[in-house]
């Protein structure tokens, strides 16, 4: 087990993490767990936004320093926009002594892939199917569309559960500032301690280039709901880790590929489809608030919905979600939104703006789906104001150069985007 201490003023907390094996002592697994108490420490401090932060036990290095900046900055963006900061928190870290970046690992023979239960990761577990490295997969606990596509890939899954402390569940009952952290830098840094005790070269993260687009600008800064899924934070991880000696490589294997593209390549996964979820509300902390599938009225399901709508037919969408959310009227706001027509697109796990156009640019020439209410309205509505050329959507299938996916990986992912 391991254990992190907090403190803020005379209040202590300790949040846990179980992993799959004991740990064992050396310099990876060391600077690993390092790595691992400073990035979830953000789930603390915020709920009192402290102007002065101490690390007791030690000054992290350099790289390590800048990476804390941002997750405690940029990465609390949507809290301070949602409980009305005046601006966002910077806390200033100390920094301890650069030293040379530990050497890169030469081969790459064994991965490690998050899976999160969704359509990215599932693309991402075929991904390193198909490059034909030995590939396992990662959780932080055991959600039912977790369990459900670990099952049907039928791949050996490593599961790691996280236990905050209940002090701190206290202070936000009690009205303690709350809100969204960057969780993906968390899930990762439990990712790369748990390959590090198995074996694993690398973490292979399902991230793709889309999440790199904000939401909207506040205090000078565009705030994006998915920071730590972004290319800024990848590579701010990536640095972070090449401080510690012997520890895994970790990158996006989906960063070249738009969600759009994803989705197309998640439509032919049929072995799946019944399998995987997206609504967030599946994964509430409070087990009593937590759905069993698609909630079908959040903009993570509208979201989903409108870029597979492309590529597969209303009666299959329909199985899945259990409606067909673009023949429903009460959706049309959300689906609206997603263009950020009427506000700014909204604080979810959604893709550009541009290619939800771009999705509904290839649905109005769908014979199945044209005819849907919300289908003619956003076509009249959004689309009539913001038209798009077919260069432009065939754009969003075109693989970006802005990467770090290893030679031993871009022609899987090349393979599987069909690009």
């Amino acid at each position: 087990m391991v254990r992190l201490g907090y403190a803020l003023d005379e209040i202590e907390f300790e949040e846990t993490f179980v992993l799959p094996v004991p740990i064992a002592e050396s310099p990876a697994i060391e600077g690993l767990l390092d790595l691992l108490h400073w990035v979830a420490g953000v789930s603390y401090y915020k709920a009192a936004i402290p102007g002065h932060l101490v690390c007791e036990t030690g000054a992290p290095p350099p790289a390590t320093a800048r990476l804390l900046s941002a997750l405690y900055s940029e990465g609390l963006g949507e809290f301070a926009v949602v409980n009305g900061l005046e601006c966002l928190p910077r806390p200033q870290f100390p920094r301890g002594i650069e030293a040379a970046p530990a050497p890169a690992r030469s081969t790459l023979e064994r991965i490690l892939v998050p899976v999160g239960g969704g359509k990215d990761s599932v693309v991402a577990i075929e991904i390193a199917r198909a490059s034909g490295l030995e590939t396992a997969l990662f959780s932080v606990g055991d959600a039912t569309p977790i369990r459900a596509t670990a099952s049907a890939a039928g791949l050996l899954r490593h599961i790691a559960t996280r236990t905050l402390d209940p002090h701190l569940l206290e202070l936000n009952a009690q009205g303690a500032l709350n809100g969204h952290v960057p969780i993906t830098a968390i899930v990762s840094c439990v990712a790369l301690l748990t390959a590090a005790t198995q074996g694993y070269d690398a973490v292979a993260l399902a991230n793709e280039r889309s999440a790199s687009a904000g939401n909207l600008v506040f205090d000078g800064i565009e705030i994006n709901h998915q920071f730590s899924k972004s290319r800024r934070a990848e590579l701010l991880l990536a640095d972070a880790v090449a401080e510690i000696e012997g520890a895994p490589q970790i990158f996006s294997i989906l960063r070249p590929a738009s969600e759009l593209a994803i989705a197309q390549a998640f439509a032919k996964l049929k072995q799946y489809h019944r399998a995987f979820t997206s609504c967030n509300r599946v994964f509430g902390l409070d087990p009593e608030q937590r759905l069993g599938s698609w909630c079908c009225d959040c903009d993570k399901c509208r979201f989903v919905f409108l870029v597979l709508a492309p590529f597969m037919t209303p009666e299959q969408l329909t199985e899945i979600f259990g409606k067909d959310l673009l023949d429903d009227p009460a959706q049309y706001d959300g689906f609206a939104l997603l263009t950020a027509s009427g506000g700014d697109k909204p604080f979810e796990c959604v893709g550009e703006v541009e290619e939800c156009l771009a999705a509904i640019y290839l649905i109005a020439r769908h014979f199945q789906w044209r005819e849907r209410i919300n289908v003619r309205r956003l076509v009249d509505e959004v689309l009539a104001a913001r038209p798009l050329t077919e260069d432009e959507v065939s754009a969003h299938f075109k693989l970006s150069e802005d990467h770090d996916v290893p030679e031993a990986l871009i022609g899987s992912v090349r393979e599987v985007l069909r690009a």
